[in-house]
């Protein structure tokens, strides 16, 4: 089984995200900020990683940066979650490290599509 760390300090949005990805059929974690979401890559080792751009402690962006170039967590495609989509907001996530870009709020079937973009079945 496919594992997913969902880093998200708004409690709903872990909760609406862990729903949707686990009635997929994949294994969830959260953490709930980019320090927490550095640690529990490292040690959960998941195949994909939603990054929530703004969050208390360290920033979505900064913490993939980190994990970007950390030889342990390099390989884990990230994909920003963000209500920030301008297309700036985009090439920082891109600038950052990040593989993907999902717009908040999102629909259930947009977030599949981009988990099977990076988790195809």
């Amino acid at each position: 089984m496919k594992k997913i760390l969902v880093v998200e300090d708004e409690v709903t949005n872990q909760e609406v995200a862990e729903v949707i990805l686990k009635n997929q059929g994949f294994v969830t974690f959260v953490a709930s900020n980019g320090k927490e979401g550095i640690e529990k890559a490292i040690s959960e080792q998941p195949d994909l990683i939603l990054m929530d751009i703004l969050m208390p402690v360290l920033d979505g962006l900064s913490a993939t940066e980190i994990l970007k170039k950390d030889d342990r967590t390099r390989h884990i495609p990230i994909v920003a979650v963000t209500a920030k989509a301008s297309n700036t907001d985009r090439r920082e996530a891109e600038t950052a490290g990040c593989d993907g870009f999902l717009t908040k709020p999102f629909r259930n079937r947009t977030l599949v599509e981009v988990v099977r973009q990076f988790l195809p079945e």
